[in-house]
């Protein structure tokens, strides 16, 4: 007779852990595709963007850029580009600079203004701040936060105040866009981050 409620038991126990399971997976509503992580290649060197030196830098929305005009000190100054990656700047109105390297958006520029403006300008253009980074879900400081060059997922959780005690540890999601598509990045601890990235902290079931 002490043998059915055990049985009885055991079974209970593996239908609340698959109804757990269920539950995670129901609970996933995002339609967006999911891509493997490719941010270290084989040699353990980056080969996204995101740790790219500032000449094959990529500029996207909210970054801000450091532009010198040469003996031109009223065109000359820190320029932010806007939420469509759009650069407004003097005498030329706004700059498509989305996408653009800063080599790419200093040729841009000099054409623009070159003849209407200025002879044959001098033009130079750096990456003074990248966009920032977000993180979102079972972090202690869900938000947005200054990137800094080399950053992986563990260092963002850590920035956010760190995980709640809900949080699932051993898979992330890192929402990126990539030509001009979003995606996510099936990520760990280790990945590593690009400007504009969010950091998705999932929640745990058992």
């Amino acid at each position: 007779m002490s043998a059915v409620p055990a049985s009885f038991a055991s079974l209970l126990r593996c239908a609340f852990v698959a109804s757990l399971l269920a539950l995670g997976a129901c609970s996933d509503n995002d339609n967006t595709p999911i891509v493997a992580d490719t941010s270290v290649n084989g040699s353990g060197t980056l080969n996204l963007t995101g740790g790219a030196a500032d000449a094959d830098y990529r500029l996207g929305p909210n970054d801000r850029t450091r532009i010198i005009v040469y003996g031109q000190p009223n065109l000359t100054g820190e320029f932010v580009l806007d939420g469509s990656g759009n650069l407004a700047f003097p005498l030329i109105g706004n700059v498509p600079a989305n996408g653009m390297t800063p080599t790419e958006l200093q040729r841009a520029i000099a054409t623009k203004l070159d003849p209407d403006y200025l002879h044959n300008p001098s033009v130079s253009v750096e990456v003074a701040s990248r966009r920032p980074f977000y993180v979102v879900g079972e972090v202690q400081k869900p938000g947005s936060y200054p990137y800094v060059t080399d950053m992986n997922v563990l260092n963002a959780i850590a920035t956010a105040g760190g995980q709640t005690y809900r949080a699932n540890m051993g898979r992330f999601y890192i929402k990126r866009q990539v030509d001009g598509q979003v995606v996510r990045v099936s990520a760990t601890q280790e990945s590593r981050l690009q400007p504009g990235d969010t950091v998705v902290v999932r929640e745990r079931y058992f």
